[in-house]
């Protein structure tokens, strides 16, 4: 059996030999022999430079850039306020940012909601900070107010609670979307350390009581409150709050410098509840070291005794000094011990601190950084003092209008989503005074605002001049320009904020009689601020809208017959000619399209009849027997020979479905009965059937020249 491979070509206009070659090629019928698959190669080998030949023709005409939400533009530009679109998928199901869902509890933590709660949750363990441990050595505090205590722990224990359940009803993300099964996130909570945590800090050890004592009466130190201080260990929580609260903020810097010193005073009272424990256990007053609690025979309050402890901890861990000096062995250990905790604190403070301040100052040392830079090449270059001022006066003022921040490096940090709906929120309002860009449709003006750049003019800088190939339009953003004549002396107009220029130029329409050039010098009167769209952007955001693209065409003609700088004539016969040249590439592309399919389906073809030339060719070797090795020619109808006619033989190797030249009708040895004699296996590979079968027709070729 022969395959026919058929061969797919397009005729093109201006290649008449090459289409007579391909038409050539298309009418023959080739089989499968060794020269096939140098054939197939070649012409796979032509069909792919045409199919890249093409994309690279597309990627030229199209640069595809994915739009933002069309729905998003409208609602956007409509006016409406919805800053609630932004919420996630459950936002409005969950407790404490909503409703609850269905009855049951599932929080989402990116709400306002949670953020609150984590607010009041961090009070309580704040609270449980500073006076657990300040009530445990100081008694006086605790015998000051114990109901008031007494209604606070326990105030603080029922928030705890509370926050237990929340916790355990914490949405999470799985595969990028929020959990809100109820039963999958208990059983994420209770499988966590955080369930662990939570409930130590839970446990009632104020049972311990009724051996420590009640708390309501203790005269001497430790009070019976230190029973409570595994509600210490709920402080994940509170720094879950001050993650969430430096991600919220718009002054992280100056929280990060408030965080650090609450930590600090937080360690400070602590190492001074410590030293007034140290005192108690030593002895009040017994030396110069130790805390006295008696003076001229006079207890001292209670505030000076905090105060004064407070006083020496500060001392102590700033490294400062002029402390009592330490008299007895236990003294002078927790001194060291004091100074070596001090000093790690002070470099973690001092290097902490010096880095926010530095963060702080981030823009305006980079911005310096920038301009000390020009600043040197000019006097490198001895550049004139006047263009040094002028250069020196724009950085000022780029700095005074806070226009001094790469906003593309910022922006590029964000996915294309959100860095579309900003730039949407900034430039919508301003690309929408331009009257061409009026009534466009949405995916438009959004690929369009992302591709608007800002540029500052100073004082009397030329923005574009009469005669210069228009390839920008501007829009005013602020300040003033005038139209002036050459010399610049006569001023025509005043263009103010939300005034535009320049937009008809970009459209390269064809007839425009100024040729796409300037029609008048425009230059600043002051410092001005314009946006710039340039003519490759706009055409690359074009390629994907042609009806946008037909309906600025329109709105540019219009202007210019309004003005009559527009040849109809050349106009109209370029519509003609681009019509038709959209219509061959619509051709062409549709060719391309059956081309790949026929190649697919001949693909399939060639795989196919690999496979049954394979299974062939195994029968055939099936069929061999082996001879005796003196060569004679067995006389029973054993194996050892194979008897076949002309006929049998032909039909044997037609198994191949090889084509082969047909013998000789004058040989003598091909008579009914011949015997052939033995023929060793051909070896079957797939990358060498065609090498295989030469080799099995050459075999026989040689077995009967031996006959």
């Amino acid at each position: 059996m022969s395959v026919t491979v058929p061969l797919v070509t397009f005729d093109s206009s201006g290649q008449k030999q090459d289409s007579k070659r391909r038409t050539k090629m298309a009418n023959e019928k080739t089989t499968f022999h060794e020269s096939d698959a140098v054939h197939l190669a070649s012409f796979t080998q032509r069909m792919g430079r045409w199919i890249h030949r093409f994309r690279r023709t597309r990627q030229m005409m199209s640069d595809v850039h994915p739009g933002p939400d069309a729905d998003f533009l409208e609602r956007f530009a409509s006016g409406e306020h919805h800053h609630h679109e932004r919420q996630s998928d459950i936002g409005g199901k969950a407790f404490l940012c909503g409703q609850h869902c269905r009855g049951q509890l599932v929080v989402d933590t990116t709400q306002k909601g949670h953020y609150r709660w984590l607010g009041i949750v961090s009070m309580a363990i704040m609270y449980n900070y500073i006076f657990i441990v300040g009530r445990t050595v100081f008694w006086d505090m605790q015998n000051m107010c114990p109901i008031a205590w007494l209604v606070l722990d326990y105030a603080s224990d029922l928030i705890y609670v509370f926050d237990m359940a929340v916790h355990a009803h914490e949405g999470y993300l799985e595969q990028g979307l929020m959990v809100t099964d109820p039963e999958k996130l208990r059983r994420h909570y209770w499988q966590s350390w955080d369930s662990k945590i939570d409930i130590f800090s839970l446990l009632p050890t104020d049972l311990l009581y009724l051996v420590w004592g009640s708390p309501n009466e203790c005269i001497h130190a430790p009070c019976g409150v230190v029973v409570r201080m595994n509600r210490l260990f709920r402080l994940p929580r509170m720094l879950a709050f001050f993650d969430k609260t430096e991600n919220q903020t718009n002054f992280p810097n100056a929280f990060r410098i408030t965080k650090v010193m609450i930590y600090l005073l937080i360690i400070i009272h602590w190492n001074g509840c410590i030293y007034f424990a140290i005192s108690n256990a030593i002895g009040f007053g017994s030396d110069g070291w130790v805390v006295t609690l008696v003076e001229n025979g006079a207890n001292l309050s209670l505030t000076y005794q905090y105060i004064f402890t407070f006083y020496w901890s500060t001392l102590t861990l700033t490294t400062i000094g002029e402390t009592p000096p330490p008299e007895i062995e236990v003294e002078f250990l927790f001194v060291i011990v004091e100074y070596m905790i001090g000093i790690l604190i002070f470099a973690t403070i001092v290097g902490n601190i010096g880095s926010m301040i530095t963060n702080m100052n981030a823009s305006r040392t980079e911005f310096q950084t920038r301009m000390d830079a020009v600043k040197q090449y000019m006097v490198f270059r001895k550049v004139s003092k006047e263009l040094e001022e002028r250069v020196i006066q724009w950085f000022d003022y780029m700095w005074s209008n806070k226009q001094s921040l790469d906003e593309g490096q910022v922006m590029d940090t964000l996915p294309d989503k959100l860095k579309a709906e900003i730039a949407i929120h900034v430039h919508l309002d301003t690309l929408k005074q331009v009257k061409i860009f009026q009534d466009c449709e949405p995916g438009l003006l959004a690929e369009l605002v992302l591709k608007l750049q800002l540029q500052v003019f100073s004082p009397g800088d030329y923005i574009c001049r009469k005669g210069d190939v228009g390839k920008e339009m501007y829009i005013v953003k602020r300040g003033k320009l005038s139209v002036c004549s050459d010399d610049g002396k006569t001023v025509f107009v005043t263009l103010g904020a939300g005034s535009v220029f320049g937009e008809v130029s970009i459209l390269n329409i064809a007839g425009n009689k100024t040729g796409n050039r300037r029609t008048a010098n425009v230059r600043s009167v002051g410092y001005s601020d314009l946006f710039c769209l340039s003519k490759s952007d706009l055409w690359n955001a074009l390629q994907e809208y042609p009806e946008g693209r037909k309906t600025l065409l329109e709105r540019g003609r219009q202007l210019l017959l309004k003005d009559g700088l527009l040849d109809e004539e050349v106009n109209r016969r370029h519509q003609d000619e681009s019509d038709s040249a959209k219509d061959r590439i619509d051709k062409l592309e549709m060719a391309l399209d059956t081309l790949q399919t026929r190649f697919a389906r001949l693909l399939a073809e060639y795989t196919s009849s690999q496979q049954t030339i394979k299974q062939r060719i195994s029968k055939v070797e099936q069929l061999q027997q082996p001879i005796p090795e003196n060569g004679a020619i067995a006389e029973n109808n054993s194996a050892a020979t194979i008897i076949l006619s002309p006929n049998l033989k032909r039909k044997s190797f037609n198994l191949l479905d090889v084509p082969m030249r047909k013998p000789s009708t004058s040989r003598s040895d091909d008579v009914a009965g011949d015997e052939v004699p033995y023929v060793p296996p051909i070896p079957f590979t797939e990358n060498g059937i065609s090498a295989d079968v030469s080799a099995f027709n050459l075999t026989r070729k040689e077995s009967e020249n031996h006959q």
